[in-house]
């Protein structure tokens, strides 16, 4: 029972696993283009809640010193977080760019058909 309750303390840990293999299992498993850039945004959420997880602190403020406070929360996981986002983001937008590229040059976004038109050729 001990291990249940353990479990329920941590259930965030338990979603961003869920979401991190659901992601790794969508960017392999598929062959579309856009199902793997959405697994590959899947994956990068789990990450980013994998980060902020640990960054607040329950009873903690922001870090401004104050003799009423004496419990404070890391900024520093959130900065990186929306540094993170960005990239993600930006990354999303060129693999969608690339996919339309490729959609025009061989009319498919299917892997195996792409790799079978090139060996065609």
């Amino acid at each position: 029972m001990a291990t249940l309750i353990d479990l329920a303390q941590h259930y965030n840990y338990i979603v961003t696993i869920f979401l991190m293999m659901a992601g790794l299992y969508i960017v392999i498993a598929r062959g579309n283009m856009v199902k793997k850039l959405i697994g590959l945004s899947i994956f990068q959420t789990s990450v980013y809640l994998l980060y902020i997880e640990p960054g607040k602190i329950i009873g903690g403020t922001a870090p401004i010193i104050d003799p009423a406070f004496s419990v404070y929360s890391n900024p520093l996981p959130h900065v990186l977080i929306l540094t993170a986002i960005v990239v993600g983001v930006a990354t999303l937008a060129l693999g969608l760019a690339l996919v339309v590229r490729i959609n025009e040059a061989y009319g498919t976004v299917e892997e195996e058909e792409i790799v079978e038109k090139d060996r065609d050729v």
